[in-house]
C-alpha cells in the first residue's frame, strides 16, 4: 500500500500497521491520500490511470465530460442510487477506505475507537471551508449525521446512523460520537455519508443549490440534460483539482452514449453496456477499468406477499432455472462473476461453495415446481426500461419460460423503479442491481432495501435472519472467525429461502478517453476526481 503527499502526487512507503492503529487513525500524519478503489486488472494495469502512473504528468485546465444514462434525482441525494457519481464532486466524507477496507482520512484526519466499541472521537480539519465560504466544524458532523437519521432521506445506512446516541465536542475541530451500542459498520457510514452544508440542504433535495467541501462546485442544472460544475478555487486539498470543471450529461439511449464516447464528445462513462463495452476493449483511443468492488449485483427479487411467490421452492426453482453464464456473457458483455451469493470475492462473507451453489438445472426447476405443487405459472417481472436492464430481463424471461413460468416484463423508468423498490410496492417478481455487499457484509442486511432484515422490499421476515443480522451487526469486530460464523449464518439463510436471488457479481465498467488520467471511485461508487486531469 503506498500514500501520496498532497502536494507532489508521489508515492510514500508506508511501513506495516495493525488493525488497532489503523483504527486510531495513525495515518492521518502521513498526508493526504489518494488511493484508488479496487481495480481488475484483466482490461487495465492497476494504476494505469492514476496521477501519477499516466504517460503525462498531471496538468491543469479542461472541462471532463461524463456521460451517464439516469437522470439526477435530488430527492435520493443522501441514498444510493443510479446518480451517485456526483456526490464526492461536491462533497466530502469524513474518512475513505483503502484497497483492505481500512479507512483513511478526509474531512477527520485521525479517530479513536473505544476499546468497548461505544464511541468514536473525530479529530477534524481545521482549514476546510464550504462554497458558501463558511467554515467547516464539528457542528457539520452532527448535523449530517442526524441528516441521515431523518427518515425522509431514504438512507439505506440510516439504521447505522441511529445507534449514534449523543454528540460530545471538544472546540470546534474534535467530536465524540457515543453509540447506542457496537456497530461492525461505524466506517462504512463515514465513507457512505456526505458533509452537507445544513443552511442549504433543502435547496440541495429540491436540486436547486448544492453546497459542500469538495473539489468543484455545482454551477447549473438541466434536468434531463446535463449538470455542470466549475473547480472550488478554495479546496483544502492544495493544488488540486487540476480540472477547470465538469460535466455531467444525460444520455438515456446506448447508442448514443456509445457514440457520444467514439467521437470524443463524453470523455469518460460507466453506463456503456457490456456488449458494447466489447467493441472499445481493443481501440487505443479508450482505456477499460473493471472496478472490482462488486458495488453491482444483478439479481431477481421476489415479493412475498404474493402468494405464487410464498413456497420457498418456487423462488429456489427460479434459481436453478437461470443460466448465468449466457447472463453475464450475452447481457453483461462478461464484465461480471457468476454467484449466487450477493458477496464479492474481496468480502469476509465470501465462500466458493455458497457462490456456486445454484446453476442452471432446469430439470431441478421443474422437479422442484411439481414439489410445489404448480402445474402453471404466470407472473410479472418488472425492469429499469434502458436497453441493458431489458437484455437482461429478456434472458430470465427465456429461461424461465423453459421451466413452465411464463413472465411478462414490465419495464419502468429508473426513478420511479427506485421509489417502488424503497415503498416495497414491487410485483412478484422484479430484476434490478443492488449495492451494500462491498463494505462489511451487515452493512448488507441492516442497510440495502432488498435484503434490510427489519423491512425489505421483498416483505420477507425471519426471527433466525434477524436474530444472525443484528448479531453480525452489533460487535465491533467485523473481521473475527466469530463475525464470520455469523457471515455465514446469513449466507446460509439467503441461500435457502431465495426471497433475493443473487445471479452475478459486477463492478461499474469505466470506459475513458486515452486523455483522462488519475480517476477513481470510492465503495459507494461516488467520482472522486481530486487528481484527474486531461492530458493529450
Amino acid at each position: 500500500m503506498t500514500v501520496f503527499s498532497a502536494g507532489s502526487g508521489g508515492p510514500l512507503p508506508l511501513p506495516a500497521l495493525s488493525r488497532r492503529a489503523l483504527l486510531r487513525g495513525s495515518l492521518a500524519g502521513a498526508g493526504l491520500l489518494a488511493l484508488s478503489a479496487c481495480r481488475s486488472a484483466a482490461d487495465s494495469s492497476p494504476g494505469a490511470d492514476a496521477a501519477s502512473g499516466g504517460a503525462a504528468s498531471p496538468r491543469r485546465g479542461g472541462v471532463l465530460t461524463v456521460g451517464v444514462g439516469v437522470d439526477f434525482t435530488p430527492a435520493l441525494l443522501f441514498a444510493q442510487s443510479a446518480n451517485s457519481l456526483l456526490q464526492r464532486l461536491v462533497f466530502n466524507t469524513l474518512t475513505r477506505y483503502d484497497e483492505q477496507l481500512r479507512p483513511q482520512p478526509e474531512l477527520a484526519k485521525s479517530w479513536e475507537v473505544a476499546a468497548d466499541g461505544l464511541s468514536v472521537t473525530l479529530k477534524l480539519r481545521d482549514d476546510v471551508t464550504f462554497h458558501s465560504g463558511r467554515k467547516f466544524t464539528a457542528d457539520d458532523v452532527v448535523f449530517a449525521v442526524k441528516n441521515l437519521q431523518n427518515p425522509v432521506r431514504s438512507a439505506q445506512l440510516r439504521s447505522t446512523a441511529l445507534t449514534v446516541a449523543d454528540f460530545r465536542k471538544n472546540g470546534d475541530f474534535e467530536l465524540t460520537l457515543v453509540l447506542a451500542h457496537p456497530v461492525s459498520n461505524l466506517f462504512d457510514l463515514f465513507e457512505f455519508m456526505i458533509i452537507p452544508d445544513s443552511q442549504s440542504v433543502e435547496d440541495a433535495v429540491a436540486g436547486t443549490k448544492l453546497i459542500g467541501t469538495g473539489p468543484f462546485t455545482f454551477t447549473d442544472r438541466k434536468p434531463g440534460s446535463s449538470l455542470s460544475f466549475a473547480r472550488n478555487e478554495k479546496y483544502w486539498n492544495p493544488g488540486r483539482p487540476y480540472l477547470d470543471g465538469v460535466e455531467i450529461k444525460v444520455i438515456p439511449q446506448a447508442e448514443t452514449l456509445l457514440s457520444s464516447v467514439k467521437t470524443g464528445q463524453t470523455h469518460l462513462t460507466y453506463a456503456v453496456r457490456g456488449k458494447d463495452v466489447a467493441t472499445l476493449k481493443d481501440d487505443k483511443r479508450f482505456r477499460i477499468t473493471q472496478y472490482d468492488t462488486g458495488a453491482g449485483a444483478f439479481y431477481i427479487g421476489a415479493n412475498l406477499s404474493f402468494p405464487e411467490v410464498q413456497d420457498k421452492r418456487v423462488r429456489q426453482a427460479i434459481a436453478w432455472a437461470i443460466d448465468r453464464d449466457r447472463l453475464v456473457q450475452q447481457a453483461l458483455g462478461g464484465y461480471a462473476t457468476v454467484s449466487s451469493v450477493p458477496w464479492p470475492k474481496s468480502s469476509p462473507a465470501y465462500r466458493e461453495q455458497d457462490a456456486t451453489r445454484y446453476h442452471h438445472d432446469p430439470e431441478k426447476a421443474k422437479a422442484l415446481l411439481k414439489e410445489a405443487g404448480v402445474t402453471s405459472l404466470s407472473l410479472p417481472l418488472a425492469h429499469q426500461s434502458d436497453a441493458g436492464s431489458t437484455a437482461v430481463a429478456q434472458i430470465l424471461q427465456y429461461d424461465l419460460k423453459q421451466v413452465g413460468i411464463e413472465v411478462q416484463l414490465q419495464p419502468v423508468d429508473s426513478p420511479t423503479m427506485q421509489k417502488q423498490l424503497i415503498s416495497q410496492s414491487m410485483p412478484a417478481l422484479w430484476t434490478l442491481s443492488h449495492s451494500f455487499s462491498q463494505a462489511h457484509p451487515a452493512t448488507l442486511a441492516v442497510s440495502a432495501y432488498p435484503f434490510n432484515e427489519a423491512k425489505n422490499t421483498s416483505k420477507f421476515s425471519s426471527p433466525a435472519y434477524t436474530e444472525a443480522v443484528q448479531k453480525a451487526w452489533n460487535r465491533s469486530d467485523a473481521d473475527s472467525p466469530e463475525a464470520k460464523a455469523l457471515y455465514q449464518q446469513v449466507t446460509d439463510i439467503l441461500l435457502d429461502e431465495q426471497f433475493i436471488i443473487d445471479l452475478a457479481i459486477a463492478g461499474l465498467v469505466e470506459v475513458a478517453g486515452a486523455q483522462v488520467h488519475g480517476v477513481t471511485l470510492n465503495k459507494y461508487s461516488y467520482l472522486n476526481l481530486d487528481d484527474a486531469y486531461l492530458a493529450g
